[in-house]
């Protein structure tokens, strides 16, 4: 008998430890909501790196919150089907792209003030701004090209041809801008001094890569892909480095340099969070739960907080891709360490 019972008691700390490894060993977890009254749906949210504010795509416009407590500090209004935010600091601006509208709203980084629209190609999905190259980047979905924004005088400089619809782009910090082509399930590398696509990477095993974000010391990409599967790949050799399991429906990829976490905010109401301890040595070590829908994602660095939009909904409609959202219950979810 007391063979057996060691032999349980030692099943059972490793049952206990097993747990730990995969459940909630991160420590992140939901703590908050913040609740938007008005209706509609939503893409990107973004943390303002000068004021600390969220701002949050919503169908015409972009509410903005402070991230403490969720209170609505303004908006940035006439942004017909916003999908994404970015930010020049040293320019003092904002950037929303306009899906609908075809345009960029340009917009004061410290005031919110709309300073002007700039035009785009179709469907300007994803956009960002890379400090190494002082320009803005614009993902147009429907035309499946690139457009370059001067943000010193708001003025477009190039239209690249991309081959592909692009998702997401990230930056290197050294003159290569990486967009996820979600229709060709590859990687396309631009060079910020040619403004050309110089390289194509196709990415393993996954398909419809959406999110992305990147490592920038370890020269590791990181790419949410539609078939469950977040993809590891060299920034320098484009080789698929792992394929790590994450939950369905990814929409948003992000990075804490500090933690060497990586997120990804899944559709299916989990956020899977794997851990870069080296360049070749990461794996999943948590699938947060959160809530249906919220699959896009913003990362505060500096507090390590996660920030993932959201709705309730109701019942299936045949014919419809997605649920009807429930009106009124579009929020925020805050979500961090424990203490």
């Amino acid at each position: 008998m007391k063979i057996k019972w060691s032999v349980l008691i030692v099943a059972a700390i490793a049952l206990s430890f097993s747990k730990a490894a995969l459940g909630q060993a991160s420590g992140y977890h939901v703590v908050k909501s913040f609740r938007i009254k008005s209706a509609g749906r939503w893409d990107y949210i973004a943390v303002n790196p000068v004021t600390d504010n969220i701002y949050v795509s919503h169908t015409t416009q972009v509410n903005i919150l402070n991230k403490n407590t969720g209170d609505s500090v303004g908006i940035i209004p006439n942004t017909d089907g916003v999908h994404g935010i970015a930010f020049a600091p040293e320019f003092k601006k904002g950037f929303t792209s306009n899906g609908k509208a075809n345009t960029v709203t340009v917009f004061d980084i410290n005031t919110n003030d709309v300073q002007g629209d700039i035009k785009t190609g179709e469907n300007p999905d994803a956009i960002m701004y890379d400090p190494f190259s002082k320009k803005v980047y614009v993902c147009d979905g429907k035309s499946k090209d690139l457009t370059i924004i001067d943000p010193a005088n708001n003025q477009v400089i190039k239209t690249v041809a991309l081959g592909g619809k692009p998702e997401t782009a990230v930056s290197d910090l050294a003159g290569k801008i990486y967009i996820n082509i979600e229709d060709k399930n590859e990687i396309a590398v631009v060079n910020t001094k040619t403004s050309k696509v110089e390289k194509r990477w196709t990415i393993g095993k996954g398909q419809e890569p959406t999110g992305l974000a990147i490592d920038t010391k370890t020269k590791r990409l990181f790419a949410g892909c539609g078939n469950k599967l977040l993809v590891i790949l060299n920034a320098n050799s484009g080789q698929v480095v792992k394929e790590l399991p994450i939950g369905e429906g990814c929409d948003g990829v992000v990075f804490d340099p500090e933690l060497g976490y990586v997120f990804a905010a899944n559709g299916d109401g989990t956020l899977t969070i794997a851990l870069e301890k080296s360049a070749n040595a990461i794996s999943v070590i948590d699938n947060v739960p959160t809530k249906k829908g919220a699959r896009t994602i913003a990362l505060d660095e500096k507090a390590h907080l996660v920030f993932l939009p959201t709705a309730d909904f109701g019942d299936p409609v045949a014919g419809e891709k997605r649920p009807p959202m429930i009106p009124g219950t579009f929020q925020v979810l805050v979500v961090r360490k424990r203490n």
